[in-house]
């Protein structure tokens, strides 16, 4: 086996997609060329293990971040040759990293949002601000607290934007939403107002008309979960461990980034819209998901192969 040609390909890939890899390919060439002094005719975990042990004493996260990038290549070579073995997920101490998202099937957001609807409160709001609040950040990838630091003049209902002016680290941008999303933030609003019998000063209320919590909203959140069956159920009305509400914001990232793929448009030229829309600081935060999802990685791979096939003949 010589990993070099193959690794030079899956570098010339990853960076068509726009990552930086000046670190992961110091990593990986060290490694490459452990697998051809082994003279190994594929790559598993023992092959991993010895050449780790051969490194020099590194704390946690170096180590944790030298499996990710073994495996990120392996999973790559895995797709061309089966023989490939990935090493295990957690198969080193992990030093501290973002949790795995969870993506929601379109079938278990509807429950959510139905579910939601359910919650009982002294005149109603609860259900109603809980499910338009879910489904808010399930089609816009909005941060929970950029949700709840919604005003009511935030909407703009004849341009169909939304104002976040309590983004991540105080930044604001104007949202575009889909006519469908701002007849359903009209229709909450004009029912919350005629509960209240007036127009609060947030845009989600609880039954007192006082804007609704981080605490309450998760609270909320993990309840309807546990009522369909994707958190079990808990004593003394704790939370339990389970998917989360910012995973909403995850599935939206997700689907939205499987869709570009899947109907043909340039993931190069999307990402930065996405970036934008999702109010990260730089690109590499959404780069994040084609890491977390295999399927997002399998798709952008696949493609970015099939471009390379296509520049060559």
């Amino acid at each position: 086996m010589n990993l070099t040609p193959q690794l030079d390909q899956y570098l010339s890939v990853r960076r068509s997609l726009g990552y930086d890899l000046r670190t992961a390919e110091r990593v990986l060439r060290r490694f490459a060329r452990f697998a051809d002094q082994e003279t190994a005719p594929h790559i598993d975990t023992a092959l991993f293990l010895r050449w780790e042990a051969s490194l020099p004493n590194a704390g946690k996260s170096t180590r944790s971040a030298r499996l990710s990038m073994v495996r990120l290549f392996t999973q790559w070579l895995s797709s061309l040759d089966p023989a490939h073995e990935v090493p295990p997920r957690g198969l080193l101490p992990a030093g501290s990293g973002r949790p795995r998202p969870y993506i929601y099937s379109e079938a278990e957001i509807a429950s959510i949002i139905a579910a939601a609807k359910t919650l009982r409160s002294t005149y109603g709001l609860r259900g109603l601000t809980c499910s338009t609040l879910f489904g808010l950040i399930t089609v816009t990838g909005l941060r929970i607290s950029e949700a709840l630091a919604l005003d009511p003049s935030d909407l703009d209902v004849e341009n169909g934007v939304l104002h976040v002016r309590h983004g991540k680290l105080g930044k604001e941008r104007l949202l575009p939403l889909d006519p469908t999303v701002v007849v359903q933030l009209l229709s909450y609003a004009t029912e919350r107002d005629r509960l209240l019998g007036r127009v609060p000063d947030a845009f989600f209320v609880t039954c007192q008309g006082t804007r609704l919590t981080d605490c309450s909203a998760r609270y909320n959140f993990a309840h309807t979960c546990q009522r369909i069956g994707l958190r079990a159920d808990q004593h003394c009305s704790r939370h339990g461990r389970g998917p989360r509400i910012h995973d909403l914001r995850h599935t939206f990232a997700v689907r939205t980034m499987i869709n570009w793929y899947r109907t043909g448009k340039d993931p190069a030229r999307e990402m930065i819209r996405l970036t934008t829309y999702l109010g990260h600081t730089s690109p590499d935060n959404t780069f994040w998901y084609l890491e977390a999802v295999p399927e997002l990685l399998d798709l952008a791979m696949a493609r970015a192969i099939s471009n390379g096939e296509e520049a060559d003949q």
